[in-house]
């Protein structure tokens, strides 16, 4: 006959170790930092910096796709773009959003290391969870095809003629663009009258129009730009060497004029990331920038890409931070 304390007894070491099975599962869901429930399974909030139809917008919606793709998740990535201020507005709402891997951005060189030299503001690039870079556009200046200005010499002499005529716009202050023009008027002796706006596809529409006469603007959203139907003519990218995308038009160097500018274009989220929704997102993105479907379609959107990962991502924004914060010393962009 089994007695009822000989029965708890049998009864107990299963149910405890049952017991202690989900309270492990509990444990595991309520401890920080780790991925409870399927990621995604809801939208996931795309912030760009800059208005739509610029380089960077056109390139985001298209890696959007693809890391939704490798995500291997039906849930759709939402663009949000949040142009002002050079960039400092998106660059803040990314910054400021949950840290739940429901929002991710794009973020910008050197805007996002040059805006908080040159001013207080909230973000700084330490303080995102680095996903991966994606772009690394070369600079260049691009003017309408009707301007008989057919070379940067040219474009130099007009300008030491015309001290202030020549109008040329950016993405803003501090802005890859903004600092390449500068570096430009210091190799030529000119003066320049800068026109900010709040993304390429702005400065695009002005040169188009001829409100300005110079659109300083990256060398893949030019090409596209031209591919478009705009009537443009390209002076000089701002490369080491020809871009492949471009091996038809002189770099600065070789015009007699040291200019060297790029922009990286990368994926960034607010800090503080549950490890594992981190992890699928760089892996998400590190797939997206090896598919051959994805190379082809940014090719075909003139976007050189370099793919870093968040480690030599670091690496790169710290570098380029400490020379930027040099070049503020001895050549600040704007008033102090």
């Amino acid at each position: 006959m089994t007695t009822r304390s000989t029965f708890l007894r049998r009864l107990l070491p299963g149910f405890a170790l049952q017991v202690s099975a989900v309270a492990a599962g509990i444990t595991a869901a309520l401890a920080p930092g780790v991925a409870f429930a399927a990621y995604p399974e809801q939208p996931i909030k795309m912030v760009i910096a800059y208005a739509p139809g610029g380089g960077t917008d056109i390139i985001a919606r298209l890696t959007a796709q693809f890391m939704q793709k490798h995500l291997g998740s039906s849930t759709a990535f939402v663009v949000l773009n949040k142009p002002g201020a050079g960039g400092a507005l998106g660059f803040t709402e990314l910054m400021n959003a949950t840290p739940d891997g429901y929002t991710v951005g794009f973020i910008n060189t050197p805007n996002v290391l040059t805006i908080p030299i040159e001013r207080k503001v909230p973000f700084h690039w330490e303080k995102y969870d680095l996903i991966g870079n994606v772009i690394d556009d070369p600079g260049n200046f691009s003017v309408h095809a009707d301007t008989p200005i057919k070379s940067l010499a040219e474009l130099a002499t007009y300008a030491k003629a015309n001290p202030g005529a020549v109008t040329y716009g950016t993405t803003g202050i501090g802005s890859d663009d903004h600092l390449a023009a500068l570096a430009f008027e210091r190799a030529a002796g000119v003066k320049l009258t800068h026109v900010p706006f709040k993304g390429a596809a702005e400065v695009h529409n002005a040169v188009a129009s001829k409100q300005i006469m110079v659109a300083a603007i990256n060398i893949g959203e030019a090409l596209q730009y031209q591919k478009g139907g705009t009537p443009l003519r390209h002076l000089g990218q701002m490369s080491v060497t020809r871009s492949t995308l471009a091996p038809h038009i002189p770099t600065f160097k070789e015009q007699g004029f040291n200019v060297i500018m790029a922009s990286l274009r990368g994926v960034a989220a607010p800090k503080g990331l549950p490890p594992a929704v981190r992890e699928q997102l760089v892996i998400a993105l590190q797939k997206t920038a090896a598919d051959p479907e994805f190379q082809a379609k940014a090719a075909g959107y003139f976007a050189p890409l370099r793919y870093l990962a968040p480690a030599a991502y670091a690496q790169e924004l710290k570098s380029d931070e400490a020379d930027f914060r040099q070049l503020w010393q001895t050549a600040p962009w704007t008033d102090k």
